[in-house]
């Protein structure tokens, strides 16, 4: 009897261990794609520009450089950034800070860092410290990459170019690169829309094609596997979407009188008690250039705060064209970006490289995700993916969007690069 039941337990623990799930290890490998040389190519996201400026800790922190880390796990090799020599940059740094606005209140938002940038980070670190990996550029448009010019033209690209003829895809040719990442497009639009439309202008869709088939016939010479990324939707952007355009805060008759008296040459301008839209000067307006602004039409963050409180903008003042996208200038932008993403698309396809939707990402962001247990969304400061300017990421949006670049990657060539937990990046410090 007894060795009848040691038999029975013997076979039941046989049982259980056999049904037990099957771990399998992970094991980082290249799939398909090699790393040992990996290029990055783009503008100020790619760079790791936060908060107004570049500066040596938001570098370290770009997407770029964490995806480099993660590809040493799979045979990457050394990935140089030219490092800005302190924390300043240029000097037009943003943190979190204190300041009393017009009506005396102290509020919380961003404020100039001040202090006196290293003056060496303006000069020329090639020679000393090239060649460099990263060699994305604030400012940078499409037609910037291949032009030689462009290191005469931008104080950025001017501390780390080869010589002052060299363009920047034929420094990332010289690195003989396995592997690249191309993220541009951006500025072809963001210039005019950061203007509200008043300067600048869009690229149009015919150079923009040329230009990025340029750069892949020149890249892929030498590097036959490697990412690309299209731009992201300006509604996504909280430098775009974080002035409520129905602002204006209306308490008793005798004010919504008073702005109905004096607008009364204007009677498509009315107000009322409650939530009105603000005044915005239009030009193109049949009414002498004053209208409400629309729905959907978009306040720009660069809007002068104290100007609202103090100024008389946007009820006895019109609000400058340089504040706001009307919705014409909001069509033609995003009808732009459909097809600029359209043509990164095609050639991704047509290039057989893998492919990240950045602006998939930043829409489903907009109404929130949520990484080991944290939620982020792309609310102005409070949700974590964009840094204080309202443009760039975070060093937490960076990780996140790291980790869609490593997920396409890995998709694509059968690769696995380890991804990043975002968590265990900084947020926006507050004071």
């Amino acid at each position: 009897m007894f060795k009848c039941k040691n038999i029975l337990l013997f076979l039941l623990l046989v049982i259980i261990h056999s049904c037990e799930p099957e771990i399998k290890s992970f094991k980082p490998a290249a799939g398909d794609a090699d790393f040992a040389v990996y290029v990055a190519i783009g503008n100020s996201l790619t760079a790791g520009f936060a908060d107004n400026e570049l500066f040596k800790s938001g570098q370290i922190l770009s997407f770029a450089n964490i995806m480099a880390k993660q590809m040493i796990h799979t045979g990457g090799g050394e990935f140089k950034q030219p490092l800005m020599r302190d924390e300043l940059g240029f000097g037009n740094k943003l943190r979190l800070g204190y300041s009393t606005d017009c009506l005396g209140n102290e509020n919380l938002g961003p404020v100039f860092v001040g202090g006196t940038p290293d003056p060496s980070n303006t000069e020329n670190i090639f020679s000393e410290e090239g060649p460099f990996h990263n060699l994305a550029v604030p400012g940078a448009r499409i037609s910037h990459i291949t032009d030689p010019a462009f290191s005469q033209q931008n104080s950025y690209f001017a501390r780390f170019a080869s010589s002052s003829s060299a363009s920047i895809i034929n420094d990332a040719l010289d690195l003989d690169p396995t592997f690249f990442s191309l993220w541009i497009g951006g500025n072809d639009i963001l210039g005019f829309a950061l203007s509200g439309g008043t300067s600048g202008y869009i690229t149009s869709i015919e150079d923009f094609n040329f230009y990025y088939q340029n750069i892949l016939n020149k890249i892929t010479s030498k590097a036959s596997r490697g990412v690309l990324a299209n731009i992201p939707d300006i509604a996504s952007i909280p430098f775009f979407n974080t002035i409520p355009s129905v602002g204006l805060i209306i308490t008793n008759q005798t004010d919504a009188d008073n702005l109905n008296d004096y607008y009364s040459w204007h009677p498509e301008v009315s107000f009322q008690i409650g939530l009105n839209r603000f005044v915005v000067m239009d030009e193109g307006s049949p009414h002498g250039g004053l209208r409400h602004i629309k729905p959907g039409e978009l306040l720009l963050l660069s809007l002068p705060q104290d100007s609202i409180l103090c100024g008389g903008w946007g009820s006895l003042t019109p609000i400058p064209g340089q504040f706001y996208l009307s919705e014409n200038q909001i069509s033609d932008i995003q009808n732009t970006t459909n097809e600029y993403n359209r043509i990164i698309k095609g050639f991704a396809d047509e290039y057989n490289l893998a492919f990240t939707d950045v602006n998939k990402l930043l829409m489903e962001a907009s109404s929130g995700i949520t990484f080991d247990g944290i939620s982020f969304n792309t609310q102005y400061v409070t949700g974590g993916v964009f840094s204080l300017d309202g443009v760039h990421l975070s060093p937490r949006g960076n990780a996140i969007v790291a980790n869609y670049f490593i997920e396409a990657i890995n998709e694509k060539y059968g690769s696995t690069i380890p991804r990043v937990s975002p968590t265990q990046f900084p947020g926006i410090l507050f004071p």
